[in-house]
């Protein structure tokens, strides 16, 4: 269901490939062309609620350790290749293209962090990437620390989840699975002096920091039923003993662990999706009680950002929905009238997150959908902004993991611009490049328009659309295109830089992404207006930014491509039973689709945690709101696009049945003669492949199944 680094992860990056302007186009193949696809058994199975009775005739399909599942599952994704093998070459092609745009050997640019000087480098044919450090100097030797690639060697799936590094230096707690799953993690130590491995073992860990003795380890784990994160726990690395510290009771709430900037502070943070609350002991006193900041109360959400001499704090609540910033001394925290207000809330301008050094305060904040970065000197108030000159843009702080220092780093990109990293002077505000992402296949921005449209949306609401398209493009209704987006949990969908999608908008597409309600691209109340009882305006939207699109004659239906993954498959599978019309081709990459069997079983990993994004299905209004969106319950006899629905195997977001049935359930119902594939992966989970190559294959196959459906096969 939920997905932090799905969109972003798998889309990032940039540009170029040569055609003729003049789009060849080859006769498309119907469903009807090819041998029929599998059929799935019909079991039925009924649940009743409310008075309401659904019959779900694949709902068997939900155990994996069914011999029968799986030689569906193998079924499937042996007829989805045959219908594609036509495109082989066309993937091959695109592949090519992605990594003719990426530099395949290349580094990280280095950021000191208490003495050494850290970044990590992938190698050319390589899948995963290197970890490396310098003592003290970019002039030192070169210590790897982590050379992912050898770790997955044999392992069908490997995803390396992160590293601390302990305070002296010394050691190195890290993160990895080998299914592919986001609930799957085990916390190891690594010793950085001797390369080896030590005797601590913890699966199911989800977050962790270290206390300032070098031996003491903080770390969350997860509940192995429902994979929510709802312990924290403390360990000296030499022992086997562990003291539980806090457990986070509340089913609707998760809970991690972190270490402050200053290394002062062991943090532990709760939090739904409305409502939070934090905790804070001593680094420098493993064993001491945690305090709470501020008792949670429903509805009030904050995040402490510690100071040496302050604790700032992001709060928000029905009243500030957008955020504002308050600084009160650490031994005042307590005392509610001693917080000092330093940034109020403001309906235009949402505060979304702080950087906090010495002198300054990084306070990133979005405006009229665009990012903005404002720094904040301390000790007299006086702030200042970073400006950006593109209409259409996404720019991000990367700090500096030091606490005394008077420059942080901010990355820029948008739709036609490589992304790159700067570093901002505070005292001086100057911004020097530091590294400016390379396209070694060649790459002009300004052979490229960027625009931002605006869409009427059912209720009137205007919502907006970044657009890009080669500069010699027509507008006259038939040129292809792709409209992305995902419209839950309050994520913004931010433009970026693509590596990948240039190898549509080089062969005659405009690229857009739809910046709809239930993110917050245009602030928190955006958010709000997408969610629960007001979900439907999240699939609304989708359709008016669709509807622009072929008005102002970017494209027409039946050149429209639509995709979306995890929430945003839920959207897709949404607006094709509401206007499959409107639509040629939908990539629905791991949908979640089956919202109310799946909110209805607490059992299920999340379910009970997303109640106050969805609604609960036990109450009967939202019952009944949900079933009447819930794409696999709203499947009906009639047209629809040609689909490409995936999935994963070890899913613990979206687990695979869900896509499955639904693939099923389209195939059984629909009226029309397109297609519909099922693509499965049987090695990992939510985030497909884990290597970069494997990754590449994967979008240039969805790739080509879209430009396959449009007749383009070159």
């Amino acid at each position: 269901m939920k997905l932090k680094h799905f969109i972003i992860g798998a889309l990032m990056a940039s540009t170029l490939f040569s055609c003729n302007n003049q789009q060849k186009t080859t006769t498309i193949l119907m469903q009807s062309d090819f041998p029929s696809a599998p059929t799935a058994e019909i079991i039925p199975d009924s649940f009743t609620n409310f008075g309401v009775t659904r019959i779900d005739n694949y709902f068997w399909m939900k155990d994996k350790n069914n011999p029968k599942v799986i030689d569906y599952l193998n079924a499937e994704n042996a007829y989805t290749d045959s219908v594609m093998s036509s495109t082989k070459q066309l993937q091959e092609d695109i592949y090519n293209e992605i990594i003719g745009r990426i530099k395949e050997d290349d580094e990280t640019y280095p950021t000191l962090n208490n003495g050494y000087y850290y970044y990590t480098r992938s190698e050319k044919g390589k899948q995963y990437r290197v970890y490396c450090r310098k003592k003290g100097s970019l002039d030192a030797p070169e210590e790897i620390f982590f050379d992912v690639n050898k770790m997955a060697e044999g392992k069908t799936a490997y995803i390396f989840g992160g590293h601390a590094v302990s305070p002296d230096n010394s050691m190195s707690a890290y993160f990895y699975n080998e299914t592919g799953s986001f609930a799957d993690y085990t916390l190891k130590i690594k010793n950085l002096n001797t390369g080896k491995e030590l005797d601590f073992t913890v699966k199911g860990a989800t977050s962790f920091a270290w206390a300032n003795d070098n031996k003491t380890v903080f770390y969350g784990i997860i509940d192995p039923v429902t994979l929510r994160p709802y312990q924290i726990y403390r360990q000296e690395i030499d022992k086997k003993d562990k003291v539980l510290v806090y457990e986070e009771k509340d089913v609707k709430f998760r809970t991690g662990v972190s270490g402050s900037k200053t290394k002062d502070w062991i943090i532990i943070s709760s939090g739904s999706s409305t409502t939070s609350e934090t905790r804070f002991a001593s680094a420098d006193n493993p064993t001491e009680q945690f305090n709470v900041v501020l008792p949670r109360v429903q509805d009030v959400e904050y995040s402490v950002y510690p100071h040496k001499e302050f604790f700032f704090i992001r709060y928000k609540d029905k009243e500030n929905l957008n955020g504002k910033v308050y600084q009160v001394g650490k031994a005042d925290y307590a005392d509610r009238n001693a917080w000092k207000e330093i940034i109020p809330h403001n309906e235009e301008v949402r505060i979304e997150s702080l950087g906090v050094q010495k002198d300054y305060l990084i306070i990133e904040t979005r405006k009229n959908g665009l990012a903005e970065l404002e720094i904040r000197e301390i000790s007299s108030g006086k702030s200042k902004s970073v400006t950006f000159p593109e209409p259409v843009y996404n720019a991000y702080s990367n700090g500096n993991p030091e606490y005394h220092a008077a420059t942080f780093r901010y990355g820029y990109t948008s739709l036609n611009r490589p992304t790159t990293l700067y570093e901002y002077d505070c005292t001086t505000d100057k911004s020097t490049v530091l590294k400016v992402q390379e396209v070694p296949s060649g790459f002009n921005p300004n052979d490229y328009k960027v625009e931002r449209i605006w869409a009427t949306a059912s209720d009137g609401v205007q919502v907006p659309i970044s657009i890009v398209y080669k500069k010699n493009l027509k507008k006259n209704g038939k040129n292809p295109a792709l409209l992305y987006a995902y419209g839950s949990y309050g994520m913004s969908m931010n433009v970026f830089f693509s590596s990948s999608f240039y190898s549509l908008i080089d062969r005659g597409f405009v690229f857009g992404i739809a910046h709809i309600r239930g993110g917050s691209d245009m602030g928190e109340q955006w958010y709000e207006d997408g969610k629960l009882m007001k979900k439907k305006n999240t699939f609304t939207d989708f359709i008016a930014c669709s509807e622009k699109l072929i008005a102002d004659k970017y494209t027409s239906a039946d050149k429209l491509a639509a995709m979306g993954g995890s929430a945003g498959g839920l959207l897709m599978g949404a607006v094709a039973n509401m206007r499959p019309e409107l639509y040629q081709t939908i990539v629905s990459q791991v949908p979640f689709v089956d919202v109310v069997s799946t909110m209805l079983d607490d059992t299920l990993p999340l379910t009970t945690g997303e109640y106050e994004e969805w609604g609960n299905p036990n109450e009967e209004e939202a019952f009944n709101y949900i079933l009447s969106y819930s794409p696999y319950d709203n499947i009906k006899a009639q047209n629809y696009p040609n689909m490409l629905i995936t999935g994963g195997i070890n899913d613990s977001q979206v687990l695979f049945h869900e896509p499955t049935k639904y693939a099923a359930k389209l195939r059984s119902m629909k009226t029309d003669d397109n297609i519909v594939l099922l693509k499965i992966n049987m090695d990992s989970g939510h985030g497909g492949a884990t290597g970069r190559y494997d990754g590449i294959k994967e979008t240039a196959f969805e790739l080509a199944f879209i430009l396959n459906r449009v007749g383009i096969d070159f």
